[in-house]
């Protein structure tokens, strides 16, 4: 029972900051640029590292997903040019998948799918 109201609280939680965004939005206190695209690449990055930890995968989605919410606020509100962002990006991608190879970050664990066809 504990956990059905705790799980009832996301859904005010989510009315409350779209809410406060749009209002900020209409009163012209926040950028005029597509939040949803934006706020959606950063959540699904910050969640994939919190949901996964660290590991050979997370380290490079996640701060991938993060960065290209960024780049895209900076290319909405600042006019940041896609012939500097996307080579950036692909710079960042490199950098990660290199520190993925390194000994210090834990390999990621087997994959349900994988799990199923080793038995």
């Amino acid at each position: 029972m504990s956990d059905r109201k705790q799980g009832g609280i996301w859904l005010p939680i989510a009315l409350i900051v779209i809410g406060a965004g749009w209002l900020l939005h209409r009163l012209d206190i926040v950028p005029s640029v597509n939040w949803i695209v934006i706020l959606a690449l950063v959540f699904a990055g910050s969640a994939v590292l919190w949901l996964e930890g660290l590991n050979k995968s997370t380290v490079v989605i996640g701060p991938m997903l993060i960065a290209g919410g960024v780049s895209t606020f900076l290319q909405q509100y600042f006019a940041f040019s896609r012939a500097v962002q996307i080579p950036l990006l692909l710079i960042l991608c490199g950098l990660l998948m290199l520190l993925a190879r390194s000994p210090q970050i834990p390999a990621a664990p087997p994959k349900p799918w994988e799990k199923l066809s080793k038995d």
